[in-house]
């Protein structure tokens, strides 16, 4: 099944980081961790063009920490400031605050120099749905200033939000790109629940997901799902994972539509433990 999600809002929503980003001094992009390549959205880098720029790795709690290293190494190898978060961490969100204020310090001076020596900080929140935005707004400031949902493309219009902490958000809605050129990463993007469930075909992203862990971290498939032989066919992994956890029809069949909603509720959830999806293009080479 080819995915392809381009919903008109997105559309307008490019049109509107084009118009205020005038107004912002740095742009924050936010990734998911555990798929940095997947969700990193090409427009993003044209859009911003000049600005200062930082990389938030998002939901670093979910993701592993040595790959996450890895990912850090380079981005900075690439001379983009970037940083791990997780917003259950207090301390995260310190070094977050000051490497803003950082990266707006010569911005800031410029408009000391023209006599405006309280102008707050204006950073605009950049990244595909569902990779935490308002989350991490609400973060930042302490407060609910803005609602939060699992639900792709929640955030419908523009919002500002002003910090105690001496900084001004402002918060658009996800943007996707209208066309997937990687299928391999609009799969993961969809297993991590950035794509809208009725978008794709939930037994092609599991499949790819459990070939993924395979690769990447047998031990979890042996560990969480009790299963000795992972050199398996998907196909058949799924249903032993489908019967290890009970997701049965009357008569002993495998309900496949529940084994394959477990195994992703599951991942997205942290109760696969720490995975990353996505190596640093260095590491796929070798």
């Amino acid at each position: 099944m080819l995915i392809q999600w381009f919903p008109g809002h997105m559309a307008k929503t490019k049109r509107l980081i084009t118009e205020h980003l005038k107004a912002v001094d740095v742009a924050v992009e936010l990734l998911d961790a555990r798929i940095p390549m997947s969700s990193a959205n090409p427009m993003v880098e044209n859009l911003v063009q000049n600005k200062p720029r930082i990389i938030v790795l998002n939901k670093s709690d979910l993701a592993d920490v040595k790959i996450t290293e890895k990912w850090i190494e380079y981005f900075k190898k690439e001379n983009i400031d970037v940083i791990p978060v997780s917003t259950y961490n207090g301390k995260d969100k310190k070094k977050l605050i000051n490497l803003i204020r950082e990266k707006a310090k010569p911005v800031l001076e410029k408009w000391q120099r023209r006599g405006l020596k309280n102008r707050s900080v204006r950073i605009m929140i950049l990244g595909i749905p569902n990779v935490g935005k308002s989350t991490l707004i609400n973060f930042l400031s302490g407060s609910k200033a803005t609602r939060t949902a699992n639900t792709p493309g929640h955030t419908k219009g523009k919002q500002w939000v002003r910090l105690s902490s001496g900084l001004d958000l402002l918060d658009t809605p996800g943007v996707l790109w209208p066309k997937f050129e990687d299928q391999n990463a609009a799969l993961k993007l969809a297993a991590t629940g950035a794509i809208a469930g009725e978008i794709f075909d939930s037994y092609e992203v599991v499949t790819t997901l459990l070939a993924a862990l395979k690769e990447i971290s047998p031990q979890i498939l042996k560990e969480k799902y009790d299963i000795e032989d992972v050199n398996q066919d998907t196909q058949i992994l799924l249903e032993l994972i489908g019967k290890r956890r009970g997701c049965l029809l009357p008569g002993g069949e495998i309900d496949s539509t529940r084994a394959e909603a477990l195994v992703l509720t599951d991942f997205r959830s942290g109760k696969l433990g720490r995975v990353t999806l996505d190596m640093p293009p260095s590491e796929d080479k070798k």
